[in-house]
Order: C-alpha cells, then sequence, then structure tokens
C-alpha cells in the first residue's frame, strides 16, 4: 500500500488578512520558511520515496527543503496547482462580500459547484489533479509520497479520495494548517483511509 503525506505549504503573505489566494503566487512569511524547514527535518528522519510539488512558489519553496533533506528530486506538477478563485483572487471575505454578495452566498453553500465568479469549479479541479495522486500511487505502490499543495485542492482531493460529496469540503475539513501533515493510505485495490489530520509538523 501507499502512504500520501499532503502537506499544505507554508504561511503566506496573505495569511493575516486571511486573503484568498488561488492562482497568485504569493510569498512565504518567515513564520512559512521556518515551517518548510520544519517540514525538512521531519522528512530527513522519515522513509520518504518522492516529493511533488504545485507549481506556485509558496508550495515550491515548502517542497524543496524536504527535497535536499531527503536528497531526492522535486517533482514540480502544474495539476496539483491551486484552484482558480477567479474574481475572489487576493480578496477577502469582507471584500467579496462588498463586490458580489448573491454569489459568494452561493459559494459558501455549495462552494465545489458553485465557484466564485470566474472561478473553477471543484470537480474540474479534482478532475485535474486526482490523476497526479493516482499516478504517484501506482509508482510507488509499497513506498510514502509527500505532497505539497494547497490548501482548497487538498480538501477537494481528500472528499474525493474518501468519497466524501465534494460540496462538504469546507465543513468536513474546515481547515488544514500551514505546514500540517494529512495522511492517506491507499491499499493495493483497495479504498483508501484517513490515518492522519492535520499533525504538526513538530510531531514526527
Amino acid at each position: 500500500m501507499t502512504e500520501l503525506v499532503l502537506v499544505r505549504h507554508g504561511e503566506t503573505v496573505w495569511h493575516h488578512d486571511n486573503r484568498y489566494a488561488g492562482r497568485s503566487d504569493v510569498a512565504l512569511t518567515d513564520r512559512g520558511r521556518d515551517q518548510a524547514e520544519q517540514l525538512a527535518r521531519w522528512a530527513g528522519i522519515t522513509r520518504i520515496d518522492a516529493v511533488h510539488t504545485s507549481p506556485l512558489q509558496r508550495a515550491r519553496d515548502t517542497a524543496e527543503p524536504a527535497g535536499r533533506a531527503l536528497g531526492v528530486a522535486v517533482a514540480v506538477d502544474e495539476r496539483l496547482v491551486e484552484v482558480d478563485f477567479g474574481r475572489g483572487d487576493g480578496l477577502t471575505r469582507d471584500e467579496m462580500r462588498e463586490r458580489f454578495p448573491a454569489e459568494l452566498d452561493e459559494f459558501l453553500a455549495a462552494p465545489a459547484s458553485s465557484p466564485l465568479p470566474g472561478g473553477e469549479p471543484g470537480a474540474d479541479a479534482v478532475a485535474r489533479a486526482r490523476p497526479a495522486l493516482d499516478e504517484a500511487v501506482s509508482r510507488h505502490p509499497d513506498g510514502t509520497v509527500l505532497v505539497v499543495g494547497h490548501q482548497t485542492l487538498l480538501r477537494l482531493l481528500l472528499c474525493a479520495l474518501l468519497e466524501v460529496p465534494l460540496d462538504r469540503y469546507r465543513t468536513v475539513f474546515p481547515r488544514l494548517e500551514n505546514g500540517a501533515r494529512t495522511v492517506v493510505r491507499v491499499p493495493d485495490g483497495g479504498a483508501p483511509g484517513l490515518l492522519v489530520l492535520n499533525a504538526p509538523l513538530a510531531a514526527p
């Protein structure tokens, strides 16, 4: 069986204001860089066979120290990019409420099937990203794969793996903490199971 270690990138400069960061390439804070180093220290004492990351810089800057600690090349996969939030990208919830209140309410009620204006439906995001996980599992049938990505995409993928309706991703998984580990075990021919959710990096 394969274990997928799903990690949200480190804290970014938009974290304090809780701005929606979709395709915008925002930088890590000093704390975010510390979280990347914590991930590297954890990876260095853990059996990890491969490291995959979103192409956005905040994810790459989180994944690359772990790759160096393991002595493996980090695989950058375009399919793991964050969900596109359309006109919501870069905005806070209050700013969205001022600009498109009705669409925001629809999004909050059914976030996967009613994306923010101009945004990406959850099913489309899963359709592009799920094959990246499936391929990683097939290449490492008895291994462990570290995947560094983004909060919304990872929550949607967790729902897809665990057969949870996509529109429930915000309620079933209210938050993935920056840098925390979520582990899914994928048995050969069996249904995936959630082993760990939001484990702090300091815990091996």
